[in-house]
C-alpha cells in the first residue's frame, strides 16, 4: 500500500527541489518573512541568518561560492505531524577545485504552511568549516 507524503514533507521536497534549480524566488514565498536558518560551525558561511532577506542572501552566496554547483541530494524525510520535519540529505559542490560530499540533515519548523525555522547540522564540522572557509 503506497502512502501519501505528509503535506510538511512535501513542502520541504519541494523546497529542496528550488534550492537545487536554483529558483530562490519561488523559494522564498515557501519561508516566513521572519524565517531563520542556522548554520553550523566556524566558517563564513556559519551563524544565526534570521529574516527571508538574509536567509536568501546565505544561499545566492553558497551558489556564487559554489558557481551555481552546490546540491542538496535529498534522502529522507520524516515528519512528526505537529509543524516539524527532519531531512537527511547529501551535499555536494566543487569550489576552487575542491570537491565537497557530505551528509548532513535539518530539523524544519513548519507554522502556516510554510517554513520558519531550519536547524542544520552536519557529519563532520571539520569537513565543512575546510570546505567554506
Amino acid at each position: 500500500m503506497v502512502m501519501a507524503e505528509h503535506p510538511d514533507c512535501a513542502l520541504v521536497r519541494r523546497g529542496y527541489e528550488l534550492f537545487n534549480k536554483g529558483d530562490m524566488e519561488t523559494l522564498a514565498t515557501m519561508m516566513t518573512r521572519d524565517c531563520a536558518h542556522h548554520v553550523p560551525g566556524s566558517n563564513p558561511l556559519s551563524g544565526h541568518h534570521k529574516g527571508i532577506d538574509n536567509v536568501m542572501a546565505l544561499y545566492r552566496r553558497m551558489g556564487e561560492m559554489t558557481q551555481g554547483n552546490m546540491r542538496g541530494e535529498l534522502e529522507g524525510l520524516f515528519a512528526d505531524g505537529r509543524g516539524h520535519v527532519m531531512s537527511v540529505h547529501r551535499n555536494v559542490a566543487e569550489r576552487d577545485g575542491r570537491g565537497y560530499n557530505q551528509r548532513g540533515g535539518i530539523f524544519f519548523t513548519i507554522v502556516g504552511g510554510k517554513i520558519s525555522d531550519l536547524d542544520e547540522c552536519v557529519e563532520d564540522i571539520d569537513l565543512e568549516d575546510e570546505f567554506w572557509s
